[in-house]
């Protein structure tokens, strides 16, 4: 296997990473964490401290130089959840940021700090750094290189082991699927103890070459600003988008920044159909979308060179099988648009196992295909919609498949919905009645029931219009953006 990043390998002058005033080069990103590397090697597992900084990033790329597993920990984690990620894969050491003060368990460990300092002055100016440390061998393809834990919604969060193929494997695809290059300038703002803002959004282009802007903390002036000098990408949630949609109207050049970018990109969650096209309308560019999870890095994805067509994560990747299956296990054939089934996909993104966890590992997978959980249709040409998780998004109602997305997508089309999610709760006739759950754009003059029971049956089938709407101030969400469904009750 070749290196995870041959510009470091290569010397490459080119920027790498940028976190406000401090920035590293390939070159320079190759000498620090090269001796970070050399300093942890032979490590079982390290825990990266992983706040939104210069030196998590650092961290993260010295132990993957190392061949040493990183355990990224997210700091906003809460004492029961960290005890057990922290049991459950046992670091032997913590790397962070000099000066960050580390919870007890955390501060049990050895700690090595990810200090840049001596690679940089204040300004980014390189200082003497000396001969770069030699890069070790590559390790095997099946090595692990990070151990990424899951919300934890059905239990205590399972540690997902990604081998350093899948890393490779996810980022080649998109290089193919984003017509992504040493050239692009990656901005973004996302947290750095998740697949889309680390291994996308850190690693990525670090892979390819480029190089890559965080923000630290999302504002739109950041996004304009940034765009405006020359990145070329930007990577975001939903919530990060519909900030961007509502900011259009009183800011003209964040509207012209948008325009210049070559790819807009959303993940982690559906991006209302209305925030697509409030800023196409704005900028004249579409935000493509694009799917995967903490088990498989990325699955599908719009395509740069294809239609951006709103409201579908594209078709699969280069080295992705994906079909969608019934509840029996069979395989739907139909791409009609309207046959709903859950996703089922194998290739080389897969994980590994879930730590210590054979039966979850055992449990996750149908002869080879890892088992999603999420619920979607096909359309002819191949474009997949995501409607839904099985758990909390597909309603069984008078006999039919429902899938909820396609319904919120419809409710935040009324100009009197801000937000909205939909679930389903037992009723006696239907099995499950469908619940509209709305935050109103305006908290005194709120959408009555059967305004919105009629503008979804004007739009979808009328078995799909909401039985009950329920008024809240705002939607649960994590710290991705996505909407916690349990909370609601669904």
């Amino acid at each position: 296997m070749s290196p995870l990043f041959p510009a470091l390998a290569a010397g490459s002058t080119r920027p790498a990473l940028q976190f406000g005033d401090q920035a590293l080069s390939h070159a320079e990103l190759a000498t620090v964490a090269g001796a970070l590397a050399a300093r942890i090697a032979g490590a079982p597992r390290v825990a990266v401290w992983a706040t939104p900084t210069l030196g998590t990033a650092v961290g993260v790329v010295a132990a993957l130089l190392a061949g040493v597993p990183v355990v990224p920990v997210n700091p906003k984690t809460g004492e029961r959840e960290l005890t057990h990620i922290v049991t459950d894969s046992s670091p032997a050491l913590v790397l962070a940021e000099r000066g960050v003060e580390l919870p007890p368990i955390l501060a049990e460990l050895a700690r090595l700090d990810t200090d840049v300092n001596h690679v940089t002055d204040a300004t980014g100016v390189p200082r003497e750094t000396g001969p770069a440390t030699a890069p070790p061998t590559e390790p095997s393809p099946e090595a692990p290189a990070l151990i990424v834990y899951t919300s934890g919604t059905t239990g205590p969060p399972k540690g997902v082991v990604l081998p350093r193929r899948a890393v490779a494997a996810t980022l080649d695809a998109l290089e193919d699927a984003w017509q992504w290059s040493e050239a692009d300038v990656l901005v973004h703002a996302l947290p750095l103890f998740h697949v889309h803002g680390l291994i996308l959004g850190i690693l990525g282009p670090l892979r390819r070459g480029g190089s890559v802007r965080h923000l630290g903390r999302f504002a739109t002036d950041g996004v304009a600003r940034e765009l405006s000098s020359g990145a070329t990408m930007l990577f975001g949630v939903p919530t990060m988008y519909h900030r961007i949609a509502e900011a259009l109207a009183d800011d003209p050049a964040l509207a012209k920044a948008l325009t210049g970018a070559r790819l807009l990109v959303s993940g982690s969650a559906a991006l209302p159909v209305h925030d697509h096209e409030r800023i196409a309308a704005a900028t004249g560019r579409r935000v493509i979308e694009r799917y995967g999870m903490t088990e498989t890095l990325m699955n599908t994805s719009v395509r740069a060179d294809g239609e951006p067509r709103a409201g579908t994560v594209g078709v699969p990747l280069a080295g992705v099988a994906l079909r969608l299956v019934d509840e029996t296990g069979a395989e739907i054939a139909a791409y009609d648009g309207d046959t709903v089934g859950e996703i089922q996909v194998r290739g080389p993104n897969l994980f590994t196992e879930y730590l210590n966890r054979p039966d979850a590992t055992d449990a996750a997978f149908d002869d080879g295909w890892f088992r999603t959980g999420d619920m979607a249709i096909r359309d002819p040409d191949g474009y997949v919609r995501i409607v839904g998780r099985k758990a909390t998004d597909l309603i069984k109602s008078g006999g039919y498949k429902i899938g909820a997305g396609e319904i919120e997508n419809v409710l935040l089309e009324h100009p009197g919905v801000r937000e909205a999610a939909v679930t389903g709760e037992p009723d006696e006739d239907l099995g499950e009645r469908i619940v509209a759950w709305i935050v109103p754009a305006q908290a005194d003059a709120p959408p009555s029931a059967e305004e919105l029971a009629a503008h979804v049956g004007a739009q979808l089938a009328s078995h799909k219009r909401p039985r009950t709407v329920r008024y809240l101030d705002a939607l649960p969400r994590n710290d991705m953006g996505k909407i916690m469904k349990r909370a609601l009750g669904g």
